[in-house]
């Protein structure tokens, strides 16, 4: 006689964010198949499952990066600190290294595959197992680092911008912020001046990294921790005001809440 599989020892819940309703009815779709994991909510946008979460934490939050307003990267800095996994699905693979530098669990490009998602949902599995299961082990000491295969990747700590007939490289603990000039971004730093690039914002947003850097208006992307003050509608970085545009302003608004205010 065939015996009865045992049933999973922890159920995680979950909750799907995408702007694409089609891509939320295939997470809703692969979760039902799985039987250790419990798909409770979905959204439309990242500002609603903050407000969900900042309520109800979860295990696991399969999260998409480009969304209107509050972008991905930007609700997983920001989400409340505690267990929650976060687990990227994307259609785009330039975002992996910030996923990496904000401690992603996994990382799906879309389309995702049902074997794909089961792999990266057993993972999530085991890692919860594992953690209800035993205490967290000490830290390696150097002999222990020493004897990894392979160091995991370092964080950037600067950009290369194209600056007259050479490249520039701008440290991003030097920029201030970054205004918008038709086809050319105007780079405002403390150290190095203004540096004129052609380029667009959508890629310097790609390369910078989100839980320091923010867009505050069609024209205007600033370091958070240049802020001055904010008032009115406005940010002040290095004695200039700046306008939030209405576009930007509850994403904005979510992240200086975030950011250390007490």
């Amino acid at each position: 006689m065939e015996s009865t599989p045992a049933p999973p020892t922890r159920i995680l819940t979950c909750v799907a964010v995408d702007d694409e309703p089609l891509a939320t009815a295939v997470m809703q779709r692969y979760c039902a198949q799985l039987p250790f994991l419990q798909l409770v909510a979905t959204f439309h946008d990242a500002m609603s499952a903050l407000s969900f979460l900042q309520a109800t934490p979860v295990d696991v939050v399969f999260l998409d990066i480009e969304m209107p307003g509050l972008t991905g990267m930007q609700l997983a800095q920001i989400l409340p600190p505690g267990r929650t996994r976060v687990v990227l699905t994307t259609a785009y693979d330039q975002y992996a290294v910030q996923g990496y530098e904000l401690g992603v669990a996994d990382y799906l490009l879309k389309p995702i595959g049902f074997q794909r998602f089961v792999q990266a949902a057993n993972r999530l599995y085991h890692s919860f197992q594992t953690e209800t299961a035993a205490p967290a082990p000490p830290a390696p000491g150097p002999s222990a680092a020493a004897a990894t295969d392979a160091a995991p990747p370092v964080a950037a700590d600067a950009m290369f911008v194209k600056n007259e007939h050479r490249l520039q490289r701008v440290a991003f603990d030097d920029i201030l912020y970054i205004e918008g000039m038709k086809d050319y971004l105007m780079i405002y730093t403390a150290e190095s001046g203004k540096i004129l690039t052609l380029q667009s914002f959508r890629r310097v947003e790609e390369v910078l990294p989100p839980q320091r850097f923010v867009r505050i208006h069609k024209s205007f992307l600033v370091a958070l921790n240049r802020i001055e003050h904010v008032e009115r509608g406005r940010v002040q970085i290095a004695g200039r005001l700046l306008p939030v545009g209405d576009a930007y302003r509850d994403a904005f608004m979510a992240l200086i809440r975030a950011y250390n205010q007490l």
